[in-house]
């Protein structure tokens, strides 16, 4: 059986950080993608990063360590567990956050099109299924 969706799933992600080099230039991709899941849900704990994006842990502190560096976030022991670490955006971080979330609100948008609801929440739940396999 011919793999019918790791490709196009690999060169889309890989189009992706393409896309926000050419419209937000400083930022990889998974800087981008931390700034704007917290525009989205808010301030997360650091496992809250890791189970929504899956970076290994070194990784994960690697990337939030430059945001921190350029003062776009901040780490805070967590006011309910001393064990936990809560990320924010600080006012800069939440101004280039919101402007990196536009830019991939708009990619999305182009990319849907007139694209059915249906559709979508069919996409949604093999791309999340596919997530969920990974190991």
């Amino acid at each position: 059986m011919n793999l019918r969706l790791i490709f196009g799933i690999h060169r889309a992600t890989h189009r992706i950080g393409l896309y926000i080099q050419s419209r937000a230039p400083g930022f990889n991709q998974a800087e981008a993608h931390i700034l704007c899941h917290l525009i989205e849900f808010g301030d997360c704990t650091i496992a809250g990063l890791h189970s929504a994006f899956a970076h290994k842990r070194s990784t994960l502190t690697s990337v939030l360590d430059r945001l921190a560096a350029r003062k776009l976030v901040t780490r805070e022991i967590s006011e309910t567990d001393r064990r936990s670490f809560v990320v924010s955006l600080t006012p800069g971080g939440r101004v280039k956050a919101a402007r990196i979330h536009r830019h991939l609100e708009a990619l999305e948008a182009e990319a849907l099109g007139d694209t059915g609801r249906k559709t979508i929440e069919t996409v949604e739940r093999v791309v999340e299924g596919i997530g969920r396999g990974v190991h």
